[in-house]
This record gives structure tokens, C-alpha cells and sequence, in this order.
């Protein structure tokens, strides 16, 4: 039997077999300790089930279900008369809580995105709190698509699925086995995907592995024979990541990560990031996740644990630096977003007046390389590239590492794809040539060619390229392709545009407001861009807490979003990035007025500030840009109405009405 349920049954011999006997079917499939709780529970949830079908006694039931995306199990997934029941049990519970209707909803919303099977089926999602009261039920005519959550108890359970089957019978039955066989094509964001691989799941469990994706798993099979071979043949290797944006190459890197996360084991590795909120989200998201499947975990230990495992770069650079012969503990390293990492001038400059080295002349690259030839036999370095995410000046880009290995590290192996050419994926003025004379080997699994983000819109990161480089008209072509699957608006209404984001999220989908750092005469509007805004409470927190991102209050920047995502943004445009007379103009605002950019890598930062807001968001965006006011003149109409007219020329329509599509 497959390992997406781990009960499968008729519901015929699902009534004939003991409570005892289904627990320890269950519990065989379990690779973590159970605690009396949950076998208990599962006891609980299979007496009411059992109870609920003996008057309907058609159909199939799957316990603990594998959910593509989020890597968890729903409770209970019952098919019958082709309706798809998702079932969240919370024994003992008296109250429907708004949290539990929201992963009730959750789970069948990725049945519906993620698994082809369920494409084109009813999926109810009923809650059931086994002690509460009953509800009044609102059944709405449906025949496809995910319904509202039902509430049901352990009285009612059976009276419920009875009136659904009644309301909802489908002309086409379902066979049970082949759904559960159908394919998955999870696309879960960053955060999950790291909970689900820190919890053991395998990558094929999360990532898509359809033809028309390059599968990860090639990807980090190749990069794990990279790092076997490395070790066996005892030498040092490099490997240069690329892929469109959001194509899971940060996913690939925490995926060695938790292959190799025993400091005992002999390819140990630590994954490193400069993206502060990154590291602080993730860190805090993996301890959340484990203090949860482990109780007897505390919270500071889990923290503490995770804490090793990913590891903000500066700090991995600075304990090298008080000792200039330890080699690492890790001998694999990944650095995310490795053209991030800083030149010489900047690397130099801090150096001197912030760690006391007034010697120092390295680029980051240089000395993080040079960390790791510290060891005497073997190690692998991964970079993980992007295209067009430089936003702080000082930023070695790719050229920083050709030049460290092409002077000091001729020895290493140097292994790349070769979309280093295009500037799209690796970057401006990457200078191939400087690999010429190191040991250099081109291979075409280190690329990731799909987006693993816009699940609904492969094609988003090059609408978004057009868009940003001042070509309307191959924008617009993109749009027309994309936009049946993923929306996205202009309007001049703040409000309005709040509202419509509210009305698309469902279950346990993000939505949060974006605007670039640079924004700074949305204060006007309500929108204050800071950078005191807590990433960790931003993105983790409740959608019942004011500093999460689902409240619209707080605007995250694009140095808070970068490498994370969101389903649904609300984009606020400033005049910073203004389009004029068929250009685009750059500004920055100082004091009390806008002042014109004229350094070329000022502009390059500002394009791409837009760039990461604007791929964000998996599901859904609307842009707002504000009317302006001709009493301000840090905020003319002028400044605005010209970007507006630009928008809707890349053919995005104007939000007149709060569509639910």
C-alpha cells in the first residue's frame, strides 16, 4: 500500500474491523514515538467514523493522508458518489476554532491545487470538534471546487455526511485507489518545505516531479554525487545553482542540509545565508515545528538545534576569523544567494572598522572559499545563484568567486550550468572566461527551470522581467497567458484593494502589503515602510495577531520578503520607481524631497527592489498606486498617473469589483 494513507479501506471492512486493529495498522506506519494521546485519539476518531457510516455504507476512508505542499496528513479522507470528505478530528474539543477551520480548509485547498486527481471533484472539508454544539448548515449548490468548512460533532458527523452525499451526488464515482495514486504536484513555500524536510520527509514528498518541471530531485541527487565523489576521491568542489525565481534553489540547499545535518556523520552540512529575516524566520519556524511533533522538546533546545543548522553567513565569517587555521566542522557548506555575497571594498571597509582588521583586503568570497580549503582532504562549497536580486550595493556578484578560484583555488573542481551566460538567472557582467583555466565542468541538472512559487503562472518571473525593463507589449502577450490562473489588478483605492485581498485568501493562505524601502511618501497614504518590522512575527504569527502579515498594517520590504513568499500581496508602487514620458525614472527620497539616481548599480537595486516585490506572491497580486495630491509636492498626481497608464498597458486591468475567481 502506499504511503500517502496509512489505512486504506472499503468502508464495508473499514465496520468490521476492531478500533485495536486499525490503531496498530496506523501506528505501524509511524516513525515517530506515540504518545498515549494519539493513540487514544486515533481510538476516539475511528469509534464516531465507524459510527457515522453504518447507516451509509458506501465508500472508502484514508487515515492520516498525506497532504501535497505542506508535507502533514489530514485525520481522515473519505470518498463517496464522487464527493472527496476531508475530515479534521479535535477530540474532546467544544469549540469550532477559527485556527482548526482554517487547516480544515487548508487541506482540501491543497487537494485541489496540488493533487491532479482532485482537480476536477467536490472537496468538502468538515471540522469536526467531537464535544461542541451543533451548527446551522449552509449548504450552496456546488459541483466542483473546495466548499466552506462544515462544523460537525461526534453526534451530528453522521447526518452530515448523509445530507452532503444527498445535496452533492456527482454523476462520476471515483475509484478510491487510483486518486489515492494520482499525481502530486506540491508547490509548498519555503517555509514548509523546510519544516517538511526537517521533519524527514523525502523531497519527492513536496516538490513537483511533473515533465514539465525539472525535478529537484535530479538536482540534489547530482549535488549529493558531487559530494560523495569529493569525499571518496578526496578533493575540493564548488557547484553554481541557478533557476527562475521562487525554482526552489533555496529548497535545494536545505534539502542537503537536512541530508547532512549530523555533526557525525562525515558529509555534515550547514546551510548559510547574509538574508537576515530568512535565517531568523526559518530558524524560528523549524524550532515552532519541533517543539510541536516533539514534546518532550523544549522550546530554547529546539531553538538551540536549529540554530546550528542554518546559520546566518556574517556570523560563519567572523568565527573564522578570530582563529585563521581551524578548519570548519562542516565539510559542506551552501551559501544562498552566493552573488549576494560581499566585494573587497565592502568586505575590506567593515573589516577595518567593525571586527579591528586593519589588513584586511579579501572579498567575502575570497576568504569564504579560503575557510574552507582550510581542510586538508576534501570539502564542496554550493552556491546558490539569482538573477536580478542584487538590492545593496557592495555585492561581489558571481565574478567575486570566479576571481577567488581563478587566482588561489585552481585545484578545486569548479561545476556550473550554463545559464551563468544569461543575466536573467546569474546576474549583470558575469565573466564566464575567468573559469578557463580552473577544472570547470558544465552540467544541466544545476539549473532549475521552473518556477516552484506562481504555481499558477510559470510564466510570472518573465511577465515580471517585461514589466520591469520597459517592454509593454511582450508583457501584455505574457499576461494573456497567465491571467486565468493569476490574477492580478491595478487600482488607485488602498481600501478597495484590502478588501479584494481578504476576499481571495482561504484556509492557511498568507496574504500580506509589500512596498519597496525606498517608498517613502506612502506614509501619506498609511503605508509605512521600516525596517523594524519583526520577520519572524510577520510571517509565522496567527492571522488573529495585528503584527502578522495577514492584518495589511505592517509592510514588509524587500529586504524582509526576499527568499520568502506570501499567496496573495497587496503591492504599494511609490514614486521612487516612476515611469515618465515612456522611461522609467529612479528617485530617491532625502529629507524632504525626491532626488533624481544617476549611479548605474543605485538604478540596477531600485529595478530589482521591484522585481523581488513583485514575484512574491504564489497566488494572486494587486498593485496599488496612490492618486497622489496636488498640495503635496513630494506627491503630485504626476508622480503616479504616467506609472498607473504604464501598468495597464502590460495589460493589467483595473480593480472595479472585489472578485472571489
Amino acid at each position: 500500500m502506499s504511503n500517502r494513507a496509512f489505512y486504506s479501506a472499503s468502508v464495508k471492512d473499514f465496520l468490521i474491523t476492531s478500533p485495536e486493529e486499525i490503531v496498530g495498522i496506523i501506528t505501524s506506519h509511524h516513525s515517530q514515538d506515540l504518545v498515549h494521546l494519539q493513540t487514544n485519539a486515533w481510538r476516539k476518531q475511528i469509534e464516531i467514523l465507524q459510527a457515522s457510516l453504518q447507516a451509509l455504507q458506501i465508500g472508502h476512508v484514508f487515515f492520516e493522508m498525506l497532504i501535497p505542499r505542506m508535507g502533514k496528513r489530514a485525520d481522515v479522507v473519505y470518498i463517496a458518489d464522487g464527493i472527496i470528505f476531508v475530515l479534521e478530528f479535535k477530540v474532546g474539543e467544544t469549540e469550532y476554532k477559527s485556527h482548526d477551520l482554517r487547516q480544515t480548509e487548508g487541506y482540501a485547498m491543497d487537494l485541489n491545487c496540488f493533487h491532479e486527481a482532485s482537480h476536477e471533484q467536490l472537496i468538502c472539508p468538515v471540522l469536526v470538534a467531537t464535544n461542541a454544539q451543533d451548527e446551522v448548515l449552509d449548504f450552496k449548490k456546488q459541483t466542483i471546487g473546495v466548499l466552506s468548512p462544515i462544523k460537525a460533532n461526534a453526534n451530528n458527523l453522521a447526518n452530515i455526511l448523509g445530507d452532503a452525499l444527498e445535496i452533492y451526488k456527482a454523476q462520476k464515482t471515483i475509484d478510491p485507489i487510483t486518486w489515492m495514486n494520482g499525481r502530486y504536484k506540491p508547490t509548498p513555500t519555503i517555509i514548509e518545505a523546510a519544516q517538511a524536510l526537517y521533519a524527514k520527509h523525502d523531497v519527492t514528498d513536496i516538490a513537483r516531479s511533473d515533465a514539465e518541471a525539472v525535478n529537484l530531485a535530479e538536482t540534489v541527487g547530482r549535488i549529493n554525487e558531487i559530494i560523495h565523489q569529493s569525499r571518496i576521491q578526496k578533493k575540493k568542489s564548488i557547484c553554481f545553482v541557478t533557476g527562475v525565481p521562487g525554482a526552489g534553489k533555496t529548497l535545494v540547499g536545505l534539502n542537503i542540509a537536512t541530508l547532512h545535518n549530523n555533526t557525525q556523520d562525515e558529509e555534515h552540512a550547514v546551510f548559510l545565508s547574509g538574508n537576515g529575516p530568512l535565517v531568523d524566520v526559518l530558524r524560528e519556524a523549524l524550532a515552532k515545528d519541533s517543539e510541536a511533533r516533539n514534546p518532550d522538546i523544549s522550546i530554547t533546545d529546539a531553538r538551540r538545534e536549529t540554530s546550528s543548522f542554518i546559520q546566518n553567513i556574517h556570523h560563519f565569517r567572523d568565527e573564522y576569523l578570530r582563529d585563521n587555521n581551524r578548519a570548519p566542522i562542516e565539510k559542506v557548506v551552501i551559501f544562498d544567494e552566493a552573488q549576494r555575497a560581499w566585494d573587497v571594498n565592502k568586505t575590506s571597509k567593515f573589516m577595518q572598522q567593525k571586527r579591528n582588521q586593519a589588513s584586511f583586503n579579501q572579498s567575502e568570497p575570497e576568504f569564504l572559499i579560503g575557510v574552507m580549503d582550510r581542510h586538508d582532504e576534501w570539502c564542496v562549497v554550493i552556491a546558490l545563484v539569482s538573477g536580478g536580486q542584487e538590492i545593496n550595493d557592495g555585492e561581489a556578484g558571481l565574478n567575486g568567486w570566479f576571481s577567488a578560484l581563478e587566482k588561489h583555488y585552481l585545484d578545486w573542481h569548479v561545476y556550473y550550468s550554463e545559464k551563468l551566460k544569461q543575466k536573467e538567472y546569474a546576474g549583470e557582467n558575469v565573466e564566464l572566461n575567468l573559469l578557463q583555466n580552473t577544472k570547470s565542468f558544465s552540467e544541466h541538472s544545476l539549473h532549475l527551470a521552473t518556477s516552484m512559487r506562481s504555481f499558477r503562472a510559470d510564466k510570472l518571473s518573465h511577465f515580471v522581467h517585461y514589466l520591469i525593463h520597459n517592454q509593454p507589449t511582450q508583457a501584455l502577450s505574457i499576461y494573456k497567458e497567465i491571467s486565468a490562473h493569476y490574477p492580478i489588478s491595478v487600482t488607485r483605492d488602498l481600501s478597495k484593494a484590502k478588501v479584494w485581498i481578504k476576499a481571495q485568501k482561504r484556509g492557511l493562505e498568507s496574504c500580506g502589503l509589500i512596498a519597496s524601502a525606498g517608498a517613502k511618501r506612502l506614509k501619506a497614504e498609511g503605508v509605512f515602510v521600516s525596517n523594524d518590522v519583526d520577520a519572524t512575527h510577520w510571517f509565522l504569527n496567527s492571522q488573529d495577531d495585528v503584527r502578522s502579515c495577514h492584518f495589511l498594517e505592517d509592510a514588509g520590504t524587500e529586504f524582509l520578503v526576499q527568499g520568502l513568499e506570501l499567496d496573495w500581496c497587496l503591492i504599494a508602487w511609490d514614486a521612487d520607481y516612476r515611469y515618465k514620458n515612456n522611461v522609467f525614472e529612479y528617485w530617491n527620497f532625502k529629507g524632504s524631497k525626491w532626488m533624481h539616481v544617476h549611479n548605474d548599480a543605485q538604478q540596477r537595486y531600485l529595478e530589482n527592489s521591484y522585481r523581488v516585490l513583485l514575484t512574491r506572491a504564489r497566488q494572486g497580486m494587486v498593485i496599488y498606486v496612490p492618486q497622489g495630491n496636488n498640495q503635496d509636492l513630494t506627491r503630485t498626481p504626476a508622480f503616479y498617473n504616467e506609472t498607473y497608464q504604464y501598468l495597464q498597458q502590460c495589460g493589467l486591468a483595473e480593480l472595479l469589483v472585489f472578485s472571489t475567481t
